[in-house]
């Protein structure tokens, strides 16, 4: 059986015209041999797959070849390829210095390639140092890294350096149609797409993967084959889920992701997939950014004309859920419900659910009528002169009412409008709306008092103490013992429907005057007089002296027991 090579040797770059992605470099390392400005130490840093070592070898085949040097030759004798990551020693370093005073035998020039050389050791760059600033004429040294960062400043201060780029989803594309036509073998557009994109920027792993395709499908590569053996969700997945998602479809939608799942690929992979396809149809929809969509030509047009159906909203929309998706898998404990919970999300954006009703009522006439009942007619007062009810809205929403209901006959009795503007809406935690709710408390008590027909039943001194003290009970039961304690402090004088507090301090007044509200209610609607007022007083003479030293504590004490001056006297106790 004939020995295999695979395709990243075998179609390996021999010239710089050869080497795919690397224009910029290619042809600065090519006017620089020409012109003799060619850096005795160079650095060629950059991902894996993409040339470094290839260009080395090139550069070292160039600068030994003349105009008699045959195309065979390679100049094996000059060329030098030191893996650094098995030696990376002080000592190796040292063997590498003193064979590099012995000019080459054939040649003009010995290149010494130091491959991984981000893997030598602190003291094997410090001795490497001294060469790699003066070496011989007739030595070059090449260093590729794909770790620039783990090189020391010193040595990256000596060599010229050289940043490769990543080979674009576009030109490797290219370079495995023509090693597929080489090879004799007929390759879709979007199977070549796909195993570009799967490279994630490294030639060398697209041949790789190439090689692999071919051995599983033969010399016909089509898309199903390669999605089948790399294991990768096809584009088709994306666009019937992106159908069904702007179609509103949620079971069918579940359904397709199951099937996803049970196919062995991943939630994650799912999700992050979509996100990336709503970016494709969102690039779509403006021709100054079509061309970012890398994809095959028969996937574009698939592309363009799935864009045309989705909204710009619902993109963006669609894009900031599956993205929040993504960031929260990890994080998730139930990861299938998350997708799927984003999922009807999605589904959801477009839905125009019930719509609902512009009629400012709960159940339309229409339910009525149909069921023989009549709606009760209710008469909305009219707002009297320079009287500002509401906000504009609510002005028109009145009049409106009251012309609606003009020939109507009144059968309720009219009701008080409090001057709440709808616009003025507070959160229920701050400190605005407990100052709203203040307010409402006290519109509620006005509108109370100003009206009409309510009961003024005469009662008893002992009823009022009565409904004072169940008044009080309520709130130790409530557990509000401070306001408890306020009650019990003052006594109240009852004069007529005048109730009378005194206290001793300002505090325990404004305390009182915040709660007034509820006791009022409560004592009006208890003894059947809305005539009852609340007037509060303080009188700063008769206030409390507090005991502050130990000898003005015990003074209190001995006035509420005399008893404890004999306990003192008998055990001779001290204050």
């Amino acid at each position: 059986m004939e020995h295999f090579v695979v395709s990243a040797r075998k179609y390996r770059p021999q010239t710089f015209k050869d080497v795919v992605g690397q224009q910029a470099i290619t042809n600065t390392l090519m006017n620089a041999i020409e012109n003799n400005h060619l850096a005795q130490a160079l650095l060629f840093t950059g991902p894996r797959g993409v040339g470094k070592t290839t260009c080395a070898r090139i550069l070292a085949k160039m600068i030994n070849s003349d105009e008699n040097t045959s195309e065979t030759e390679d100049f094996a004798f000059n060329i030098f390829e030191l893996d650094a990551a098995s030696n990376n020693g002080v000592d190796q370093i040292r063997e590498l210095t003193d064979q590099v005073r012995i000019p080459p035998q054939v040649g003009k020039y010995k290149v010494y390639i130091i491959d991984e050389v981000h893997m030598l050791s602190p003291s094997a760059f410090n001795a490497f140092l001294k060469t790699l600033e003066e070496p011989p004429k007739h030595c070059i040294f090449i260093l590729a890294t794909t770790e620039k960062h783990k090189i020391i400043p010193t040595i990256l201060s000596r060599c010229q350096i050289f940043d490769f780029k990543r080979i674009t989803v576009k030109d490797a594309k290219e370079y495995l149609k023509y090693i597929a036509e080489e090879q004799g073998i007929t390759a879709e557009d979007d199977a070549l797409h796909i195993i570009a994109q799967k490279a994630d920027g490294a030639m060398r792993d697209a041949l790789s993967i190439f090689d692999r395709v071919v051995s599983f499908s033969g010399n016909e590569l089509t898309r199903q084959a390669v999605t089948e053996n790399l294991n990768v969700l096809d584009y088709e997945t994306y666009f019937k889920s992106t159908e069904l998602i702007l179609d509103n479809k949620i079971p069918e939608l579940l359904i397709q992701f199951n099937d996803t799942l049970s196919k062995g690929f991943d939630g994650h992979h799912f999700i992050s997939g979509l996100a990336s396809h709503f970016r494709d149809l969102l690039v779509c929809q403006n021709e100054k950014t079509i061309e970012l969509l890398e994809v095959g030509e028969d996937t574009k047009t698939k592309y363009e004309a799935q864009s045309k159906k989705a909204p710009y909203g619902f993109l963006i929309k669609g894009i900031e859920l599956a993205n929040d998706c993504d960031l929260k898998y990890k994080g998730s404990k139930n990861q299938r419900l998350l997708v799927e919970l984003c999922l009807m999300q999605l589904a959801s954006i477009t839905h125009d659910g019930e719509k609902k009703n512009s009629k400012h009522y709960i159940i339309p006439p229409s339910y009525f009528k149909s069921k023989g009942i009549s709606p009760i007619p209710v008469d909305i007062p009219k707002p009297k002169d320079n009287e500002n009810i509401g906000s504009e809205e609510t002005h028109d929403d009145n009049q409106k009412a009251v012309e609606h209901t003009e020939n109507i006959p009144v059968t309720a009795e009219p009701t008080p409008v409090l001057d709440l503007k709808k616009d003025h809406r507070t959160s229920g935690l701050s400190l605005k709306s407990i100052r709203a709710k203040k307010a409402h408390q006290i519109k509620q008590m006005d509108v109370i008092i100003d009206a009409e027909d309510l009961p003024t039943k005469t009662f008893t001194e002992a009823q009022f103490n009565d409904s004072w003290n169940d008044y009080i009970s309520q709130l130790h039961k409530k557990g509000e013992k401070i306001m408890a304690s306020i009650l019990e402090m003052g006594k109240p004088n009852l004069s007529g429907t005048d109730i009378q507090l005194e206290f001793p301090n300002e505090t325990l007044k404004v305390e009182l005057e915040r709660a007034q509200y509820p006791l009022m209610d409560f004592l009006r609607k208890s003894l059947m007089n809305y005539d009852l007022k609340l007037d509060i007083s303080v009188n700063e003479e008769v206030a409390k002296k507090y005991a502050f030293t130990a000898q003005e504590k015990y003074q209190k004490l001995k006035e509420k027991n005399p008893n404890i001056e004999v306990l003192k006297k008998t055990f001779g106790l001290d204050v």
